[in-house]
């Protein structure tokens, strides 16, 4: 059941809120947190109702090691013991499942055998609720929480509007809003700040990504099957799936998030305008934020983090970002692809280490030029980087950047002509495309949407009066007139304006669920 479907939309989604505050209003806070348990578990097993067994047994799994782990009392090489226990079962679970194919290939190719594939299917979710627990476990570890209460335990794991892909939780952040009486009483305010949220993120993700899936999907398809396509058709095509991906799970993210908030429990947040980075450091602040959370938390600062010595530093953050890419997927691709990101984070570190050598302040943001060249350089690494996100093997991304940085012949409309004929190997001809689309309509909608991610307020900022999220920034009232003017077109309130605009792109959206297609991190 995805979020973008009419089941989720005008069935699960009211049924559940309805029966939840039924029980609730009744003083019946243990059946509706049961309900809510058994709904996320009927939204999760609606694909398959056999992943529901591999769910309950990573729950019944990791609940009892908690509550050994968690124990004050117990020696604690006994607790270390069950912890790097804990760890290793749910991560050869997770090897199994995501990565025994993987392994088989490669072994493969590497002593040219052939040894038959095991076919495994990948559980929705796995990855997000297995590092979950794993989190879980080392937090109990170290004291920071602890959960008796196995109903709540499964309720933790299992909230549906994070479930299959994110954001990563900790206990300590949202069960404790499980526990506020407030929690089950429905209010109208909830209603409308998680019902805009979710508005927004479906729009985004129904209008926007899934538009540009129709340039990207053809590109990375045609490269697959060996076929030619110009350097127009590499670039529309790349730019347009870094669209998709950005739309996408910036949708994601805000149905998740206002999904959540129609209970009245607010979750992290985990996308927040990365394109708008001016380094690759502060891209990975802002894209899948929860991720990288846990990549720094539980693998980067334990081997070291920024303690150590440079080259020690350096070697860390790119066995950070390798096994980061594996996460993503099990191909040689996504490994390139987390490498590409290690040796960006690796380069800019040594620019602010160069900075600081010069006595400068490397967090300190320079001229308005210096940021839009800053900003379109992190876009491009990001972009060249997507390229082995998307391709279905390494030959088919270097196929792709192959032509996108192969600007020999280059082929412009004959228009241009008597402006850039001086330019040496340039052809002034039409620009044939092979792929199904006409170019200039691409290219208006890439620019359009390129506009949006660089300069527009993203969904917590408009929602700022009204704390969207978890670690959404404080809201700041407006100190000048400009501010005002900005407040005055942006800001979201709960005014006739707003609950037509907003009515307005949920029933655009709805009215294009018939091409429903799946979120981009459901295969992760």
């Amino acid at each position: 059941m995805l979020f973008n479907s009419y089941e989720f939309i005008f069935v699960f989604l009211p049924a559940t809120l309805l029966v939840f505050f039924a029980l609730g209003r009744r003083g019946g806070t243990r059946m509706a947190l049961a309900f809510l348990v058994v709904a996320s578990l009927v939204y999760y097993g609606w694909w398959n109702p056999l992943y529901l067994v591999l769910i309950l047994f990573s729950i019944l799994f990791n609940f009892w090691f908690g509550k050994v782990i968690g124990r004050a009392e117990a020696p604690r090489h006994r607790r270390k013991v069950a912890l790097w226990t804990g760890i290793a079962i749910n991560l050869a679970m997770l090897g199994y499942f995501k990565y025994a194919d993987f392994t088989l290939i490669t072994l493969n190719r590497l002593f040219e055998a052939d040894q038959p594939l095991l076919y495994i299917v990948l559980p929705l979710g796995i990855s997000f609720f297995t590092f979950q627990q794993i989190a879980y476990l080392v937090d109990a570890y170290e004291g920071e929480t602890q959960e008796y209460d196995f109903l709540n335990y499964c309720l933790f794991v299992s909230f549906f509007p994070q479930l299959i892909a994110g954001p990563i939780v900790h206990h300590k952040d949202v069960m404790p809003q499980f526990a506020e009486p407030s929690t089950f009483h429905f209010r109208i305010e909830n209603l409308a700040i998680g019902g805009t949220i979710f508005a927004i993120g479906l729009f985004k993700k129904v209008i926007f990504a899934d538009t540009m899936a129709g340039y990207a999907s053809p590109l990375f398809g045609a490269a697959a099957a060996g076929k030619i396509f110009s350097f127009w058709e590499a670039w529309i095509g790349s730019l347009a799936y870094s669209l998709q991906l950005y739309f996408d799970f910036s949708g994601y993210s805000d149905m998740a998030i206002g999904a959540a908030r129609i209970f009245g429990i607010l979750i992290p947040l985990n996308f927040n305008s990365p394109y708008k980075s001016l380094n690759i450091i502060d891209f990975w602040r802002r894209w899948h934020m929860t991720l990288s959370r846990f990549l720094r938390d539980y693998l980067y600062i334990p081997m070291g983090g920024n303690r150590v010595s440079p080259t020690r530093r350096n070697i860390n953050l790119m066995l950070t970002m390798l096994l980061g890419g594996l996460w993503h997927g099990a191909g040689w691709q996504f490994v390139l692809w987390g490498g590409l990101h290690g040796f960006f984070l690796i380069v800019n570190r040594l620019w602010h280490d160069f900075r600081t050598w010069l006595g400068q302040d490397p967090r300190k943001e320079g001229s308005l030029l210096s940021r839009v060249v800053s900003m379109g350089l992190t876009f491009l690494a990001v972009v060249v980087a997507w390229v082995f996100f998307r391709a279905n093997s390494v030959e088919t991304a270097f196929a792709i950047l192959g032509k996108m940085f192969s600007v020999y012949p280059l082929t412009l409309p004959p228009g241009l002509e008597s402006k850039l004929g001086f330019l040496p190997g340039v052809r002034f001809d039409e620009v044939r495309l092979a792929l199904p689309y006409n170019l200039n309509t691409a290219l208006l909608q890439i620019a359009a949407l390129l506009t949006i991610a660089f300069l527009a307020p993203n969904t917590q900022e408009i929602m700022a009066r009204f704390k969207p999220a978890l670690d959404a920034k404080p809201f700041v009232e407006a100190r000048t007139r400009l501010e005002e003017w900005v407040y005055r077109i942006f800001l979201w309130r709960p005014t006739p304006r707003w609950a037509v605009l907003t009515g307005a792109i949920t029933l655009i959206a709805i009215l294009y669920l018939s091409r429903e297609s799946e979120f981009i991190y459901y295969q992760f």
